[in-house]
């Protein structure tokens, strides 16, 4: 655990909604696979997928 906030939040944009989430920085460029996308065709675990651009935000304002 590091020191409190140290932690930068980014706001992603929910979809087909007005409404946002916060996400690590780290993440910002990449989701989880879902359930249904979690394995590739060859039967390996995929860990990230690209996000689109429009849904990223910003930095969460303080």
């Amino acid at each position: 655990m590091g020191k409190t906030g140290s932690v930068t939040w980014i706001k992603i944009k929910k979809r087909n909604s007005n409404e946002y989430r916060l996400v690590p920085t780290k993440w910002q460029n990449y989701k989880k696979a879902g359930p249904n996308q979690k394995y590739t065709s060859d039967g390996k675990r995929r860990k990230r997928i690209k996000r689109s651009q429009k849904s990223i935000l910003g930095v969460k304002g303080k």
